[in-house]
């Protein structure tokens, strides 16, 4: 059975702005069915890097806001902690950034709040049916709140092939400790170089699983439980993941991720990518390089795994962009994302996330 992706393209007029059809494409998806008067609907964005640009727009993720309200909804935006050490790795500087990015009240009428606390271990164990996994750690807000609305940058993603709906619901809605569960098998590794043997990370570690050794910090990866404290601690950025797992293993964990995210949301779920200033990789780093093709348009869909085929699709349907990091799949049709990074097989996560019962592959593209 083929799900429903609504699409707007990026034309407008006097008649009709960019921001009556991101309306429109929610009220086309039933929001008004999905949202009942006083749930607390978690919009779950990605407030972007400091010096980055690609992140969805602070003035659209507003009328997203604005349309919960007309539900008489309570939305909240949110979003997570990151692993590595950077301006988001904490919830004082994330919310920090974001409000820099412009994700201030003012600009999108929502308070904002870290679905994974303070330091990022804020969270709920939930139980899932997964092929690899049977308990993910989730953010806690994301567990709490009636509605989970996903507002999506669909781009190229360097360990994913692209990232859209299933990497913010998977990799963006959980606590640090998940994170670490979809990335790396063993403990973070310290870089002597940079060790000054502070001891604090000593202190933050509940496992006792650190110590300090011929004046640098060790860690035990017998003792270690994976959870990242260490990483946030280090002031020198000493302490970091340990890249070691195969990108399709990331991506498969990552969509038993996001089946945990929607655990118990069932028809009270709706999600959104903007297909705009396709970035060759992450929001997550400090630049962002030029889009390998021109701004596509949006989609919404109440089917997390539909809506991001269609928008694969469209992305791999549009000419390429020369002098960009695409380096092969120029034509219409041509694949954009082996295009920039041409040893991931981006087509595991939508494989995996079809076969655990988070959506279907079909999909029926419905202009608006």
């Amino acid at each position: 059975m083929q799900a429903k992706v609504y699409f707007a393209d990026m034309r407008a007029g006097h008649k009709e702005n960019l921001f009556d059809k991101i309306g429109r494409l929610l009220q086309s998806c039933g929001i008004r069915e999905r949202i009942s008067a006083g749930d607390l609907v978690a919009v779950k964005v990605h407030f972007g890097e400091r010096g980055n640009h690609t992140f969805v727009r602070p003035i659209f993720v507003r009328r997203v806001v604005d349309e919960i309200k007309g539900c008489q909804g309570k939305p909240f935006l949110t979003d997570s902690s990151t692993l590595y050490p950077g301006e988001r790795k904490e919830a004082v500087s994330a919310l920090s950034c974001a409000i820099e990015n412009g994700f201030a009240y003012a600009v999108v009428g929502a308070p904002l709040v870290m679905c994974d606390g303070l330091r990022g271990h804020t969270e709920v164990t939930v139980e899932i049916a997964g092929e690899l996994l049977q308990k993910v750690p989730i953010g806690a807000e994301i567990v709490e709140a009636d509605v989970l609305l996903a507002v999506s940058h669909f781009k190229c993603h360097e360990l994913t092939g692209f990232g859209g709906t299933l990497k913010n619901l998977g990799m963006g809605c959980s606590s640090r400790a998940g994170k670490l569960m979809q990335h790396s098998t063993v403990a973070p590794k310290v870089a002597d170089k940079f060790c000054t043997a502070c001891g604090l990370c000593l202190k933050s570690c509940a496992h006792d699983a650190i110590a300090i050794i011929e004046g640098k910090a060790k860690i035990d990866p017998e003792k270690c439980a994976g959870c990242g404290r260490c990483i946030t601690a280090c002031l020198t950025k000493a302490i970091n993941v340990q890249w070691n797992e195969a990108s399709d293993l990331v991506m498969k964990k990552m969509c038993e991720f996001a089946l945990g995210a929607l655990q118990g949301k069932g028809e009270k779920a709706l999600f959104m990518n903007f297909i705009t200033q396709v970035s060759p990789a992450c929001d997550c780093y400090g630049h962002a390089d030029a889009p390998i093709v021109n701004d596509i348009g949006i989609c919404a869909s109440t089917d997390p795994v539909a809506l991001d085929q269609a928008c694969a699709d469209l992305v791999n349907n549009a000419v390429g962009n020369q002098g960009t990091a695409l380096t092969s799949g120029f034509e219409p049709g041509g694949d954009k994302f082996r295009g920039v990074h041409p040893e991931i097989d981006w087509e595991v996560q939508l494989k995996h996330a079809e076969k655990l019962g988070l959506g279907t592959r079909k999909y029926e593209l419905v202009r608006i």
